[in-house]
């Protein structure tokens, strides 16, 4: 046979073949076409959350106290038990303390959030600046339910509990 014969043998018999098979790919799903960098680059990692109170929190690790109630009034977060706790704690360092705003602070942080470890370990030391032992050892009772495995804060409240027990005059204890 002639080579353009076979040839067109060859195409004929392939014909309907081929057209069966482009019949049957057409009603396949596209699909994508090559990778590019932007289908193959991760997603971007979520952002955290902005912390409003981190001004305050710099503030306060710099012991700069009015600059750090200030910082605290700009949020204004009142219904943050984390802002009451920071912002009794700041009342307290200023010069001179205002310990009415720090018990107020610290009393509305533990309304928000009664078992908030931070507000009972400050309010227990406010509580021994005020010479006020029993509530000092309730809020460390409270602390203690509050981290059963122990915490710092836990810690940082039974040892200003000791000193202020060991510093007590023999007749008062």
């Amino acid at each position: 046979m002639p080579r353009t014969a076979f040839a067109t043998l060859a195409a004929l018999v392939a014909r309907p073949a081929l057209v069966g098979v482009l019949g049957l790919l057409s009603t396949l799903p596209l699909l994508p076409g090559p990778a590019t960098a932007a289908d193959i680059t991760p997603p971007p990692e979520p952002r955290a959350p902005r912390d409003p109170l981190a001004g305050a929190r710099q503030h306060i690790a710099a012991r700069q106290w009015p600059q750090a109630v200030q910082a605290l009034r700009q949020v204004n977060a009142t219904t943050n038990a984390d802002w009451h706790n920071l912002m009794g704690y700041a009342a307290r360092h200023l010069s001179p303390p205002d310990l009415d705003a720090a018990q107020r602070h610290y009393d509305e942080a533990l309304r928000l959030s009664p078992r908030h470890r931070g507000a009972l370990e400050y309010a227990g030391e406010l509580a021994l600046m005020k010479d006020d032992l029993p509530t000092a050892e309730q809020r460390l009772a409270t602390l203690q339910q509050a981290c059963p495995s122990g915490c710092e804060e836990l810690d940082d409240l039974k040892r200003a509990v000791q000193r202020y027990r060991d510093q007590r005059p023999a007749a008062a204890r």
